[in-house]
């Protein structure tokens, strides 16, 4: 005999109640929170790998160094990373890329290609405009 419980159709959105001397409510209201956020982390996750594919092609690299140049772009712009992918994505399919990020791509990009050199000198956005004596 096999016993089966029903669970009402959206069960994670139901918010405990809870006094703050119930230590097993509030075990629950934070567990419902880390749920919460791993659900939103999830669901950025495939644009993000996405993005990740375009940066490897287009900047030929590994993984780890096209998701720190879109972890770089995000901090730079002081944007979520899933919301540079999105915008990673949306480039690659027409859209102009927003004006700060264009410069944060460029200045990644600058900074992933001279590790790959094995630089140590930080990358500059302009150009040297020293003149020549």
């Amino acid at each position: 005999m096999h016993r089966t419980t029903m669970l009402p159709k959206h069960w994670w959105d139901l918010r405990a109640e809870t006094s703050v001397e119930d230590p097993a409510g509030q075990d629950a209201v934070a567990l419902r929170a880390e749920i919460d956020q791993l659900r939103r982390a999830l669901t950025g996750r495939p644009v993000i790998d996405q993005a990740c594919g375009m940066v490897m092609v287009l900047a030929p690299c590994r993984r780890e160094p096209a998701r720190n140049l879109l972890v770089d772009m995000a901090r730079q712009c002081n944007t979520k990373l899933p919301d540079v992918a999105l915008a990673v994505v949306a480039a690659w399919e027409g859209e102009p890329l927003p004006r700060l990020m264009q410069r944060a791509l460029r200045h990644a990009l600058r900074r992933l290609y001279a590790e790959v050199r094995g630089c140590d000198s930080p990358p500059t956005d302009e150009p040297s405009r020293r003149r020549r004596p």
